[in-house]
């Protein structure tokens, strides 16, 4: 009977440290749980890495806006300063065509004034057809009007003049228009008064560029 009773206890001791012994893990499970782990600080640790880098990445995107934004305002800049020579260019150009016109205009005014008050009788129709060649517009017109009339009002008085221009100077002058200011002498003579006199006055003339000629448009003697 004590041996059954020793047995029994034996038998209820290996029960009770099977009971509290920790149960076993299998190999499988436990590589799967160290595997799962690995995975999971390598993921924290790529996402620790790719934060700096994005923050980096904002600095470079910032950067090469404002390597854009200061090429636009250097082309700009270029562009307007392109725009700026052009128009003084033009400027330029147009003040320098004033002033060849101008002097061209003075020089075709000066001559004919000349011929203007200029009269021989021995050659007053070579000096009508003058007078009539170098004029355009209004004044040709009235010119030729009155022309025949005049022509044998000189011949009539046997009168005679001879013109000099004493100064003149450019009052208005656009590429194509130019009015003149001239101051003239002029020595006249005829069949009541065969002395000569001089007679001064002065002459406005609108000069107008005709086919590459200056004509006169209009006289004035104010």
């Amino acid at each position: 009977m004590r041996g059954s009773s020793v047995s029994d206890r034996e038998a209820e001791k290996a029960a009770t440290e099977a009971e509290a012994a920790p149960p076993a893990v299998e190999p499988a499970e436990t590589e799967a749980a160290e595997s799962e782990a690995a995975e999971s600080e390598a993921a924290e640790a790529e996402s620790a890495e790719s934060q700096p880098a994005d923050e980096a990445a904002e600095p470079t995107s910032s950067s090469r806006g404002l390597r854009l934004d200061r090429r636009w305002i250097a082309a700009a800049v270029l562009a307007l300063g392109l725009i700026a020579a052009a128009y003084e260019g033009w400027l330029l150009f147009a003040h320098h065509q004033r002033t060849v016109a101008a002097q061209q205009a003075l020089e075709a005014a000066t001559s004919y004034t000349l011929v203007l008050t200029s009269v021989d009788p021995a050659a007053i129709d070579q000096n009508f057809a003058e007078i009539l060649d170098g004029a355009t517009g209004e004044f040709k017109d009235v010119y030729s009007a009155s022309s025949e009339q005049l022509r044998q009002l000189l011949i009539d008085n046997k009168a005679t003049a001879h013109g000099t221009v004493i100064d003149s100077a450019v009052k208005s002058a656009s590429k194509n228009r130019v009015e003149v200011l001239l101051f003239v002498d002029q020595g006249v003579s005829n069949k009541a008064a065969p002395q000569i006199q001089i007679d001064r006055s002065r002459i406005v003339m609108t000069m107008e560029k005709v086919n590459g000629r200056w004509l006169a448009s209009q006289v004035e003697m104010p």
